[in-house]
């Protein structure tokens, strides 16, 4: 095995690792603050929408990702009459796909999160006359987001691996070219190297979180 033939198979992966990175950005950016918005319809007093909520959390957690993408991809089109009208590009769909699928995830940590913020905590806010936003921000949000952030890291590089899945619905992503380069010669290198891209993405993604982690422990 030629170092020329490592380089000459690496370069398409790592721009297959590009919209890996670009997938991963743009759900993790629009699920977590989707995600806590459905938390706080999850709590909300109006029990039609908190129904709606937990419905929502319910299919999106009990059903695969993968037949998630695969609705949105092919599904949608072939809905009649408005079916012409929901076409979109893989990419998108797919990005549609994983930002509500990890939206409900997101949301069922921030709620365990804000379950352990003391009922005290409430109560001293109002005894120094903090309205309801003020109790949120300064007070509550920060204790929540220091409980729920060891279970979003695991989240946050559990989506890195599943973005492989865009494979599946003819999206060329990483692995996309690794099997690629297999089919064409009758070799699993290009497998480990993808593995070894894998390995990097989420070891820079767990020292970013155990950098938050411990900056937050002593804030």
């Amino acid at each position: 095995m030629s170092l020329d033939y490592l380089i000459r198979i690496t370069g398409p992966m790592l721009e297959g690792a590009r919209t890996t990175v670009l997938m991963f950005f743009i759900t993790i950016i629009l699920s977590i603050p989707l995600g806590f918005v459905i938390t706080l319809i999850v709590k909300s007093a109006i029990k039609p929408l908190a129904w709606l909520a937990h419905g929502y959390i319910y299919v999106m957690r009990g059903t695969p990702l993968l037949l998630q993408m695969a609705f949105f991809c092919f599904g949608l089109p072939v809905i009649p009459v408005i079916g012409e009208y929901l076409v979109m590009d893989r990419f998108a769909a797919a990005c549609l796909a994983f930002t509500l699928n990890y939206a409900a995830y997101f949301a069922e940590i921030f709620r365990g999160g804000l379950l352990a913020v003391d009922k005290g905590q409430y109560e001293a806010a109002q005894v120094l006359g903090l309205g309801r936003w003020h109790t949120l921000t300064r007070i509550v949000l920060p204790q929540m987001f220091r409980v729920a952030l060891p279970a979003v890291s695991n989240e946050s590089i559990t989506m890195i691996k599943d973005t492989a899945l865009l494979y599946a619905v003819a999206v060329p992503e990483l692995l996309h070219f690794a099997q690629t380069a297999v089919n064409r010669d009758f070799t699993i290198m290009p497998f480990f190297i993808a593995g070894i891209i894998y390995l990097l993405m989420t070891l820079v993604l767990t020292l970013f979180f155990k950098w938050l982690e411990r900056k937050f422990k002593f804030q």
